[in-house]
């Protein structure tokens, strides 16, 4: 196990910078600290560190999804939720580049994983989300495109932390972005998902 993991962690530094054409076995061995004959006892192809590495990185991703709670309040769950992602953004930029790097591709290698662990959750997600709009507890919107814009949000500053930092400047773009980028978004969301109320009434929904 210490050794599978030695050669995963490996991987990720490997596969997220030249992808995974670009990535070979020799290199991951390198990085890893093993030889190569030793490397191809714990995994016999690229294919299967790739796929192996994929699959820790996408549950991994999919916890601070899996956390959102039906039985809590809605804007709560929601800040939380926004603030688990930028978390990931903040420390794991590797996976994030990787992820995205496979999304662009058209996922060839990960389409089984996105469709028997990413939409099972999503669609129980979108469920929960549905009921507290039902609830009149937040505003009507399309739920999964509410998962989405949530996710691309987030991920951007990971995927384009470069570009942030540059575009913020010397002042602004230190670790502090984080805690910036997490306050306008809970703003950009929160406010539009809250409904509207006026003295003595219930909460009316926004239909978009």
């Amino acid at each position: 196990m210490e050794n599978e993991e030695k050669i995963l962690d490996a991987a990720l530094e490997e596969f997220s910078v030249h992808g995974f054409r670009g990535a070979t076995i020799d290199r991951i061995a390198q990085h890893a600290g093993m030889s190569k004959p030793n490397l191809l006892y714990y995994f016999r192809r690229k294919q299967d560190i790739y796929e192996a590495l994929i699959a820790r990185l996408l549950d991994t991703w999919l916890e601070p999804l899996r956390e959102l709670d039906a039985g809590g309040d809605p804007l709560p769950e929601l800040q939380s939720y926004i603030r688990r992602k930028l978390e990931m953004a903040r420390d794991f930029p590797r996976e994030s580049r990787l992820f995205a790097n496979e999304i662009l591709q058209g996922a060839p290698r990960i389409k089984r994983l996105l469709e028997s662990e990413l939409k099972p959750l999503v669609d129980e997600k979108a469920e929960v989300l549905k009921g507290w709009m039902n609830a009149g507890k937040i505003n009507l919107v399309d739920p999964r495109h509410l998962i989405f814009s949530i996710w691309s949000t987030t991920q951007h500053y990971a995927d384009f932390d470069a570009q942030v930092q540059v575009i913020l400047g010397p002042d602004r773009g230190a670790e502090g972005r984080f805690e910036d980028a997490a306050r306008y978004l809970e703003k950009l969301f929160l406010d539009g998902l809250r409904p509207e109320t006026t003295e003595g009434e219930t909460p009316r929904i926004r239909h978009p």
